[in-house]
């Protein structure tokens, strides 16, 4: 994992500064910036998925819309990665920021120069086109969330990027509350043409801010010294192949999102049933508290010896939570088993981060990254297309007739959306029984020893003490012990975390 050139001695400076307090700081405010870009996108997402319930009141209309957004993350994961191997990272966040701004406006152009009776009609073209721009602009935000998993290896100490990506998980719950209350609230008394605008302003106040935050890196990681010739998979599969495992842990976590797409598709419906769409959008922001919940226990614990072992068992969670939290059709069960589910999601997510980090070379990493993106969404939009016409005209109808209660009441209930639990249930025991043959598999023992044998650090050959100071910072980078500078990264994000949510 060597940074030095091949014609640069290995006691020359490294290309990339080796983690500090000077790091540290620069980490914390990237993660605040990303905090906000994603507050913006996540706001836009959520309202067009209500508004788009509400206005045609089609579970089809919103599995498709779901299905999209993880088509296009698939199709464009690896292009992705490509991009934040070839540039700085600040210039992929900078970009990516830049094309989410200028497709906002665009949607509210669109808003402008249609009846909105023109634009919620989803047999229509222009209700397509309208969700299709602002599906583009939240698409392209998964290009700096790349960047992100990257920054973590460049910027972390090696010993506690698992800590730092429970960090991340916290922020993206903070930013998931913020707006999940605020999109039910601003589509029920705002509309949705002040959605975009306020979406619009948003989205400019963080590219402002974007543009005076220091990522301390002095140039461009490549393997070997030469840039990724191409945007495709020949640059990819050697990376993954490499680590045992590797490539049966991406097929795991892209069966968990096949079943995860599921949820996508019917969540909202189901939660829209039992709730009006404030109140969903408030129940969301409360649930949301279990990203902050599981983020931070991340961020004091972190994941063990063995993030592989951790992730399958977060996964035998959600697999028994949704076998049950829909299983009758009350309000406080369902909100307590999203508030469970959210607890457990950035656990997975963390421990998928830091195995990649702590396996892959980090010149290689916005690849993988990007890769494991792209194979992992392809599931989704596969079953939210598949579910949603079959519980709009098959599970539903069949679950609401009498034959329906007679087979399965005595589980499900009785109630408007036992359809809905019924897909629950049934995607939640496939998953069930995938995890347990996980547990038994080779690649998950090989991946488990090839976690142990990497080396915690990206810097492995550098010498801190040799970096002087990250460029930006304009002051030396001290040579603390590894134990310190994690006890100044965990407490000073969590004052970043305190200043951000007053």
């Amino acid at each position: 994992m060597s940074q030095s050139t091949p014609e640069s001695p290995a006691s020359a400076e490294p290309l990339q500064p080796a983690p500090g307090p000077g790091t540290l700081r620069a980490f914390y405010q990237v993660l605040v910036n990303t905090a906000v870009a994603n507050v913006t996108s996540s706001y836009l997402w959520w309202a067009l998925t209500f508004w788009a319930y509400l206005e045609t009141r089609s579970v089809l209309a919103t599995a498709i819309i779901g299905g999209s957004y993880m088509l296009l993350v698939a199709l464009l994961g690896v292009v992705f990665g490509a991009i934040v191997d070839h540039m700085k990272k600040k210039a992929v966040m900078v970009l990516s920021s830049v094309v989410t701004l200028s497709t906002y406006l665009l949607a509210g152009a669109l808003y402008l120069s249609f009846p909105e009776s023109v634009l919620v009609n989803w047999g229509g073209p222009w209700f397509w086109v309208f969700a299709g721009v602002i599906l583009i602009g939240g698409v392209v935000e998964n290009m700096r969330n790349i960047a992100l998993s990257t920054t973590v290896t460049l910027l972390v100490p090696g010993d506690r990027r698992d800590k730092a990506n429970g960090l991340v998980g916290t922020v993206h719950g903070i930013a998931f509350m913020v707006t999940s209350v605020f999109s039910g609230l601003s589509v029920g008394l705002l509309g949705m043409g002040w959605t975009v605008v306020i979406a619009i302003v948003a989205t400019a106040i963080a590219l402002l801010h974007l543009l005076f935050v220091p990522i301390p890196e002095r140039g461009v990681a490549h393997v070997e010294g030469e840039a990724p010739k191409g945007f495709g998979f020949r640059e990819v599969i050697p990376a993954v192949m490499i680590v045992p495992g590797l490539l049966a842990l991406i097929l795991f976590s892209t069966f968990n999102n096949l079943v995860g797409g599921v949820f996508m598709a019917l969540m909202d419906p189901y939660g829209l049933t039992l709730f009006s769409v404030e109140m969903w959008g408030i129940i969301l922001g409360i649930t949301s508290f279990g990203f902050i919940i599981g983020g931070g226990l991340v961020a004091k614990f972190g994941l063990g010896k063995n993030p592989v072992r951790t992730m399958l068992l977060v996964n035998i969670g959600i697999a028994l939570l949704g076998m049950t939290f829909a299983i009758r059709e009350v309000w406080w069960l369902y909100a307590v088993g999203i508030l469970v589910f959210m607890c457990l999601m950035p656990i997975a997510e963390a421990s998928e981060q830091t195995i990649v980090q702590r396996v892959v070379p980090y010149e290689k990493q916005g690849r993988v990254f990007g890769f494991a993106a792209s194979v992992e969404s392809a599931a989704a939009p596969v079953s939210a297309f598949l579910v949603g016409p079959l519980a709009q005209f098959w599970l539903i109808p069949y679950m609401d007739s009498q034959a329906g209660q007679d087979s399965l009441g005595w589980l499900l209930g009785e109630g408007e959306a036992r359809g809905i639990a019924l897909a629950f249930v049934g995607a939640s025991l496939v998953l069930l029984v995938v995890v347990l043959l996980a547990f038994a598999s080779k690649p998950y023992r090989e991946l488990s020893d090839a976690y142990a044998a990497a080396p915690p650090s990206l810097h492995t050959d550098a010498d801190p003490d040799a970096v002087a100071a990250a460029p930006g910072d304009g002051e030396a980078v001290d040579a603390e012990p590894a134990e310190d500078r994690v006890t100044d990264a965990v407490g000073d994000a969590g004052d970043h975390l305190r200043s951000s949510m007053r």
